[in-house]
């Protein structure tokens, strides 16, 4: 499974939605789920963004899916940034490194 970064910023409506029912976060998280992708973990964040969410989801078409859905709504913004392990990216350097000596 691919990983996947997901800022979110909240609308005016989003804000107001939270407020009235902040558990509603977890109701997200399990339509999320049933799109086929996963969170990993989510945090609250002060500054430009409002949450920041590691996710799973097989393949970039499922990840945009998800984004387009949750943004349709009206309530968030997202952004969505493709992410790689740091062990996966050492893996990479290092076979890229083994080809160009050969």
């Amino acid at each position: 499974m691919a990983i996947y970064v997901l800022f979110t910023t909240l609308t005016a409506e989003g804000r107001k939605s939270l407020k009235k029912n902040p558990g509603r976060i977890w109701g997200v998280n399990k339509e999320v789920e049933q799109m086929g992708a996963k969170i990993i973990s989510q945090y609250k964040l002060l500054g430009d963004y409002d949450f920041i969410n590691i996710v799973e989801a097989p393949n970039n078409n499922v990840i945009s899916r998800v984004a387009i859905e949750l943004g349709s709504r009206g309530t968030l913004q997202p952004i969505i940034m493709a992410a790689t392990t740091i062990e996966d990216f050492v893996k990479e350097i290092e076979m890229a490194t083994a080809i160009r000596k050969d």
